[in-house]
């Protein structure tokens, strides 16, 4: 608790040391707009989660990064990330003038509040009191007082706490700071720690990974999340309350919000009775397609169509909120450099997703043997190859082997945690995604093989 005060304290001392800055630079207060405009980039102060900012298989993602890009592109400008994980650094970036924006994916403490200029809140977020089913049974802040509490270094969430504490003079919390909001939900569900408090916006992003967290209870009331900036950006602020009032922006903030935050899966990856179904349904509309294009680029073609079960469930109309779509998803940017004029077209789709897959099977090189190479094919397919590289010098580092699948899988797990990820050249990654993403194409795979053997043809009954 203690750290509170001194956060405290040091963002205090900010708010001195910026208006000392403000009172000096006579060109920030002519107009800010402007110097953003000449210099042609808007610079955002945002944390590397998948909340805000990270390296997706196929370019930069992330809530905070779409939107802030979106206004970015309002106002004819490039959009460049900063990432930085503490608040009071975040804070300190921008009175400094090293940015124009914070973004942090989290809401922002009262102290916080009282030293920059807050823009319209665009998503309403809660903080929450989270355990794991078979934990501590908890209802209430008075079941707090005895069960230990662990959370990290968020100021709205330390200030509830804060708040409580009049109330409840023996409530107690340890703060770990050095360990972000998605840390702290695994450390509960791998039994590390036994309750935390988090945000409900990171909650939800991280529930189908962790299924036996629970929600016990929400902790004051509904907070906002904002954007920050800088007091003396006087027009920057006009230009971003005008913006968030447009109807267009709350399409744009509606769309993020349904693609990131969204219950409901895409796909249906656990249904082996309706996939069985449709590899006698759907499958011999494209087989071919598979069978030539893994002959020509030397893959089997039972593993690309597995693979293209589990982006589409072998729909050649698919498409996501991130613009990738066909029979095997791929991107605009990915498809122009395969050759590929239309990703809805079946076999031209089939043809450069086998392709772009033999091709990361290539990069990985032929140190790694078989079939090690090819999971980690389909892993760079899905994270990006540069995440696969970096996983396996993180396997390397941690003393597992880099030129196998299971010295890998256990490092990609690995590339959300800040120790890890903030030493790596292409930083923040779901790394588990991508391990569940290869075993789900292994299951898949291995059905397929059962279902089309002659045994198998007469023990399903076709």
């Amino acid at each position: 608790m203690a750290g509170l005060g001194v956060t405290y304290r040091f963002l205090t001392g900010l708010l001195l040391s910026a208006l000392f800055i403000a009172a000096c630079d006579s060109v920030l207060l002519r107009n800010d707009l402007e110097a953003i405009t000449s210099r042609g980039e808007l610079v955002l102060i945002t944390r590397n989660n998948f909340a805000c900012y990270y390296e997706a298989a196929h370019g930069a993602a992330g809530f905070e990064y779409e939107l802030a890009k979106a206004f970015a592109g309002h106002l004819g400008v490039k959009l460049r990330p900063v990432v930085i994980e503490d608040e009071a650094q975040m804070v300190e970036a921008l009175l400094h003038g090293k940015a124009d924006l914070i973004a942090p994916g989290v809401p922002f403490g009262r102290t916080t509040a009282r030293l920059v200029a807050l823009g319209p809140g665009y998503l309403e977020v809660r903080e929450q009191v989270v355990g794991r089913r078979g934990g501590p049974a908890v209802s209430g802040v008075k079941d707090l007082l005895q069960n230990p509490l662990w959370i990290t270094g968020s100021s709205a969430g330390l200030e509830q706490l804060k708040l409580l504490q009049g109330a409840y003079a023996d409530l107690s919390w340890r703060t770990l700071s050095e360990y972000s909001s998605e840390e702290m939900l695994q450390m509960v569900w791998s039994r590390s720690a036994p309750l935390t408090v988090v945000e409900s916006n990171m909650v939800t992003l991280n529930r189908r990974f962790y299924p036996e967290l629970v929600v016990h209870f929400n902790l004051g009331d509904p907070l906002q999340l904002r954007w920050a900036m800088n007091p003396q950006s006087r027009h920057l602020q006009r230009a971003v309350r005008k913006w968030f009032a447009a109807k267009g922006t709350q399409e744009i903030v509606n769309s993020l919000i349904s693609h990131y935050y969204s219950h409901l899966e895409d796909f249906d990856y656990v249904d082996l009775v309706r996939y069985r179904s449709r590899i006698f349904d759907r499958l011999p509309k494209y087989q071919v397609y598979f069978e030539e294009a893994a002959q020509r680029y030397g893959l089997d073609w039972q593993l690309v169509a597995a693979q293209a079960y589990q982006e589409s469930h072998w729909n050649p109309n698919a498409r996501s909120f991130t613009g990738v779509k066909g029979i095997m998803m791929l991107t605009q940017d990915t498809a122009k450099t395969l050759g590929l004029k239309d990703r809805l077209s079946e076999r031209e789709a089939i043809f450069a997703g086998t392709r772009y897959l033999a091709r990361l099977h290539r990069l990985i090189g032929e140190e790694v043997p078989e079939p090690d190479r090819t999971l980690m094919a389909l892993a760079a397919y899905n994270i990006g190859f540069g995440h696969l590289q970096d996983a396996r010098a993180l396997a390397h580092e941690i003393g597992k082997s880099s030129h196998s699948w299971s010295g890998v899988r256990e490092a990609f797990p690995l590339l959300h945690k800040k120790k890890y990820y903030q030493k790596l050249p292409h930083g923040y990654a779901r790394g588990a995604e991508a391990v569940q993403y290869v075993d789900r194409i292994r299951t898949y795979h291995k059905v397929l093989n059962m279902a089309l053997a002659p045994e198998g043809l007469k023990s399903i009954g076709g």
